[in-house]
């Protein structure tokens, strides 16, 4: 093979291995957009009841992506990092669209028809909790071990903030008052979209 063929096979290579963070690069950059408009974009875009009863429904999305502050935006970016070097194998990146939709629809309608007091909300834990379980399910059928596991982890950390309140030292690291339910709604969603997914995705290669 010619060095020309080299370099050509190389970037089609890494463009390959590249092309399933796009869903995650768009999360990313969606987060970091909207965090440069600093107390006036969170106002605009964060979860709030009341403007969404009054046709604000943009919110309803929009809030996954908005953050307290750096401190909320940088904890729960290393989290989307982590879940894509863990599961982000597992799915096409229109498959994560799904997992991302049905998520954030459980989130949503968890906080509307649910938890009605919930005046407030920003952040995407709710969502990465979603992705996670959602890959780690799609996971079990080419790592049934290490798919399981994090399965077992997710799982026993929402019963645990079910019971016992976030995580000690949650908080104080995001800044701000964690909602617990935002994890549990959207862990529902993953496995939803994960059901949905079940029979159309083959089992991704191992590495």
């Amino acid at each position: 093979m010619g060095l020309f063929k080299r370099h050509e096979s190389g970037i089609v290579h890494v463009l390959r291995r590249a092309a399933h963070w796009q869903v995650a690069a768009l999360l990313l950059g969606a987060c970091a957009v909207i965090a440069a408009f600093g107390d006036e974009g969170r106002e605009i875009l964060k979860y709030d009841r009341f403007a969404i009863s009054n046709g604000e429904y943009w919110r309803l999305v929009s809030c996954h992506v908005t953050h307290l502050g750096y401190s909320h935006l940088a904890l729960n970016l290393v989290g989307l990092v982590l879940v894509w070097l863990l599961v982000g194998r597992q799915y096409s990146s229109a498959q994560w669209l799904l997992v991302c939709t049905v998520s954030v629809a459980a989130v949503s309608g968890g906080f509307w028809f649910v938890d009605t007091d919930m005046l407030w909300y920003v952040g995407l834990s709710g969502i990465l909790h979603g992705l996670l379980l959602a890959g780690a399910i799609q996971g079990v059928k080419s790592l049934p071990t290490e798919s399981a596991l994090i399965c077992v982890l997710v799982i026993g950390k929402l019963g645990w903030e079910q019971l016992a309140g976030p995580l000690p030292g949650s908080e104080s690291a995001s800044g701000g008052t964690v909602v617990v339910n935002a994890h549990l709604y959207g862990a529902i969603g993953g496995v939803v979209a994960a059901g949905m997914l079940w029979r159309r995705v083959p089992a991704a290669p191992s590495l």
